[in-house]
């Protein structure tokens, strides 16, 4: 019945989705070029929330869960596992107060709406997978950025999506590069639900009904041990969460 719906309302879900990336486009644009940082920024927020908005037209809803006292002070790494793409919007809008930035394909900075706008100025990290020394670059200019404006980021150290929900392993390479610009980042695991099932049949039709969670842990100090170690740790949280999580299949 899920699927069923899903090709009636993913065609609707598609053109709300592009409309709003369209037309922040210039949104955006006059925000940066002509005010700056905070209008550009807050333009993001309203994006993101408006993207969020759009899963509903899908039957789907998206609740967050911030249970943790988390300093606006200090620089935050926040450590996610990745299920689908719209994992990004909810976390850019309920995290705006950490000035979250994310890291990212550099092809993605070409030739989507809205999107490759706000990751050529946004203040993420833009990666080119096929050279290695450019991506340590970039994540060590992040380190500095965070470090120096108390900004946060958000990895998911999986590397890829999750097709079905299960945890993969946890590469601290990332962040151990981000760590030596920003020693003192906090990490705060977040362990995300149901996001895979919104694309369980590919990009159409899309998944109708689902409840996307997200759900921040308790924070991790990087002192407490390596960034092998503190990964490591951030990893069992998300995993122990999300096999407490009802309905959860272990596959």
């Amino acid at each position: 019945m899920r699927k069923l719906f899903g090709f009636i309302l993913t065609p609707i879900h598609y053109i709300v989705f592009g409309l709003i990336l369209v037309i922040f486009q210039p949104v955006q644009w006059v925000c940066y070029k002509f005010i700056g940082y905070r209008a550009h920024k807050y333009s993001v927020d309203v994006l993101n929330f408006f993207l969020t908005a759009s899963y509903y037209v899908l039957g789907n809803r998206v609740s967050f869960t911030n249970n943790q006292t988390l300093p606006l002070n200090r620089p935050i790494i926040f450590v996610a596992n990745h299920q689908s793409m719209y994992d990004i919007p909810p976390l850019i809008w309920r995290l705006s107060k950490y000035h979250a930035k994310f890291i990212s394909k550099i092809e993605l900075t070409k030739n989507i709406p809205s999107i490759s706008y706000n990751l050529k100025v946004g203040g993420g990290a833009n990666i080119d997978r096929k050279d290695q020394r450019q991506a340590i670059a970039e994540l060590l200019k992040l380190g500095v950025r965070i470090k120096d404006n108390n900004w946060s980021t958000v990895i998911f150290p999986e590397g890829t999506r999750s097709k079905d929900g299960n945890v993969k392993f946890f590469r601290a390479a990332g962040i151990a590069t981000i760590l030596k610009k920003c020693p003192n980042a906090l990490i705060v695991p977040i362990g995300i639900e149901n996001s895979w099932k919104m694309v369980r049949h590919g990009i159409f039709p899309l998944s109708t009904f689902e409840h996307l969670k997200f759900s921040v842990l308790a924070p991790i100090e990087p002192a407490t041990g390596t960034p092998e170690e503190v990964v490591l740790q951030a990893e069992n949280e998300i995993k122990a969460f999300l096999r407490q999580a009802p309905g959860y299949v272990q596959i």
